[in-house]
């Protein structure tokens, strides 16, 4: 089969990326590509890596990058306006925290309105038309795409007329109202409630996990020393009100390194402004994870009771020890107190820490056990068998 993976990247991550690579933005598309993965962001190319090793001819495409798309256009004979500079801030980055934090729980039933006045992530039009020539040329017999934002269900529907392909659609947060998702043969999420979203409106849907992948410990330099007691890496928003609190309180007993985004959402009264290590992506990201003795994990408020983030695999999968909070399904995923430790509440988690970095015997054979786990269980080859056989 030929498989087409569609993504997107945070705007953020893409000025990071070619800040860092200067003139990367003039470089044929293949090198851009492998610039991109090379980086070990996200899920780089994960997926498309495990469908090859299957036997399957798989690609990726990130939608929403202009100097990779740019590249594509020009190298196969197509008109395109010449991307922005890179290093512009997000427009998120404009918004007051106050009002980020007040419009947070109505998020799934704004983004329509939001789209129709340019607030949403969209694609423009000349976008979408190379977008459409990319999967022309490619020819899928099955599309993943990640992002039902920048690829809406309008979108969704010129792709699928081009060969008919699968069309499976992935999403880990409360998708948009008011959508029609017949279009899609297939919807995965790692939230259940979002699986019975699907289900209720008419669409397939089925639970899949994410996932870490193995090989990146190959091609990540020697693990440093534990340095830091206790890190958080992820963004702190109007979106993560309970993690805020949560990682507020550990900032006020201990030495708490703050890694991630969203600061400029936090009242200046926040004792996470004086934590705040900076922004780290990809590789960097995961050598923070490793540096850490105890690492903190905390769900997006819509998460719910429901597990199921992407750092639960990541800090395991490099082998952290991780200290995540406690949610119903949690033992369907690691066995708590064996291989990650849960949290109950504020108070809970302080204490923990305390136990935890006062035993580096435990505190290391948990890690180690959990990292046995991830690598028995969460792989993106794992999660690719589950797809494929999900539309055998």
């Amino acid at each position: 089969m030929r498989i087409l993976i569609l993504n997107a990247d945070y705007p953020r991550f893409l000025a990071w990326l070619y800040r860092r690579m200067p003139g990367l933005e003039n470089e044929p598309y293949a090198a851009q590509m492998a610039a991109r993965n090379a980086s070990l962001f996200g899920v780089a190319d994960f997926y498309s890596r495990n469908f090859a090793g299957l036997g399957h001819v798989a690609a990726d495409i990130h939608v929403n990058n202009p100097w990779m798309r740019a590249a594509w256009a020009r190298e196969h004979g197509l008109a395109v306006t010449e991307p922005p500079p890179s290093g512009t801030p997000a427009a998120r980055d404009a918004v007051p925290g106050w009002l980020q934090r007040a419009v947070a729980p109505f998020k799934p039933v704004l983004r329509p309105l939001a789209r129709k006045v340019g607030l949403s992530p969209r694609l423009d039009a000349e976008a979408e038309e190379i977008l459409l020539a990319q999967i022309e040329d490619f020819k899928p017999d099955l599309v993943l795409n990640q992002d039902l934002f920048h690829v809406d269900t309008r979108l969704a529907r010129r792709i699928k007329g081009i060969g008919r392909p699968i069309l499976i659609g992935q999403i880990g947060i409360s998708p948009s109202r008011g959508e029609d998702w017949s279009v899609y043969d297939l919807m995965i999420s790692q939230m259940a409630a979002v699986v019975d979203f699907f289900r209720a409106h008419g669409a397939r849907a089925e639970v899949v996990h994410l996932a870490f992948e193995p090989g990146i410990l190959d091609v990540l330099p020697s693990p440093p020393s534990q340095e830091f007691d206790v890190t958080f890496v992820g963004a702190v928003s109007a979106d993560h009100q309970l993690r805020v609190a949560q990682l507020e309180a550990v900032a006020r007993r201990y030495d708490l390194k703050l890694f991630g985004s969203g600061l400029h959402s936090l009242p200046a009264s926040s004792p996470l402004h004086r934590c705040y290590q900076g922004e780290v992506w990809g590789a960097e990201m995961y050598q923070a994870l490793r540096a850490s003795r105890v690492t903190l994990n905390s769900h997006i408020d819509m998460a719910g009771r429901e597990a199921g983030n992407a750092r639960l695999f990541e800090a395991t999968g490099v082998g952290a020890f991780l200290l995540t909070d406690f949610k119903d399904n949690l033992h369907t995923l690691f066995d708590p107190e064996l291989e990650v430790v849960a949290w109950r509440s504020v108070e809970d988690c302080l204490a923990l820490i305390d136990r935890y970095l006062a035993d580096d015997t435990a505190r290391q054979s948990i890690a180690r056990a959990g990292q046995a786990r991830t690598f028995a269980t969460h792989t993106f080859r794992r999660r690719v068998e589950e797809i494929l056989g999900y539309i055998s």
